[in-house]
Formats: structure tokens, sequence, C-alpha cells
């Protein structure tokens, strides 16, 4: 007899992540406190996922930002992403404009060392600190919705990357808050 539960994604955390700028190449933002960790062993074939994160950014004007979803390390190693955005380029200087995403996925092969995740989701960058830019899906394209190769034998790490266009003490993005479900 099968059983269905749905539990959060663990560590909680208690406040917001600490501000990363001065970066042009992928890199985990989240941080320890907000990073989500899924067991090994823990995933099957229809367990499905659900994650959710919410922060602010500041840049320079017309600065590009790409954020996603990864998955790897529990130490913020990024093995690949999970859903990952198009290039969004910023507002008139933004100071601390709320951005947010979501994606919602689900294991639709065996678990194993090659497991296939399938999913997609959506995004929002501030246009303001009161209003938002048009809500805009991620992945971008049909074929990136399948993560390939996704071990779950071992533990998967969940978190939020990021990658600026240019480097500059200016351009910075925190992850204020996490949320992750499993559905099993």
């Amino acid at each position: 007899m099968d059983i269905y539960i749905a539990e959060p994604i663990g560590p909680p955390h208690t406040g917001g992540g600490a501000a990363f700028n001065t970066f042009t190449t992928k890199q985990d933002v989240c941080g320890a406190p907000l990073r989500k960790v899924i067991p090994g062993a823990k995933l099957r074939r229809g367990s499905q996922i659900y994650y959710r994160a919410w922060g602010e950014y500041s840049s320079l004007t017309g600065a590009s930002l790409t954020i996603g979803v990864w998955y790897g390390t529990r130490a913020g190693a990024i093995t690949g992403d999970i859903a990952l955005g198009s290039v969004f380029t910023t507002g008139t200087t933004p100071a601390a404009w709320p951005w947010w995403l979501e994606w919602e996925g689900v294991v639709n092969s065996d678990p194993g060392t090659g497991a296939t995740l399938l999913g997609q989701g959506q995004y929002q960058f501030g246009a303001s600190l009161t209003t938002f830019n048009t809500e805009t899906p991620m992945p971008v394209s049909q074929a990136l919705r399948t993560v390939s190769s996704f071990d779950t034998t071992i533990e998967r790490a969940l978190g939020v990357s990021a990658t600026w266009g240019a480097s500059s003490s200016s351009n910075s993005i925190t992850v204020n808050g996490v949320r992750a479900m499993l559905w099993n």
C-alpha cells in the first residue's frame, strides 16, 4: 500500500539571506540558511516538488540579470539547473525592488542516478517598489522543461542562482525567503 505525504523540504530558516553582488558567473545566492535539501532516496516516480523564492534586487540602470533554480550539493556547489529564466534587463536604477519565482515539477521516471524531472514555472521582477513587470515563463523552452540525469540516490540541495551581466557593487540580489514542498 502506498502512502502519500506532503512535507516541507528543510531546513527551515528564520530570516532573509545576504546580499550578493560584484559577480558575473552563475552562483548560489541562497546561502546555507535558505538552501533546501532533499535527502537521498527520498524521491520516487511521481514525487512532486514545489519551489518558491522571493527577495529584492538593486542595480545600475539597464543591468542584465538571470535567475533560476539550481540543484547540487548542501555546500552550494551547482550541479545543474532545474529551471533558468531568460536574461532580464533592469529598469532605471532599481533600489530594493522585489522579485519572486516559482517552479513545480514531477519525477517522471524511475528513481536512480539517471532520473528525469519534468516541470515549469514563472518569475517576475519588480518594475518599481510597488509594481511588477510581466510574469515570464521559466524555463524558456519546451526542451529545457526536462532535467535528465537527476541523481535521486544522493542528497540534493535546491537553491536560487543568479548571474549579472556586468560586475558592479550596485548590482545586488538578495533572497529573503524560500518555500519548498515535496509530495510523495
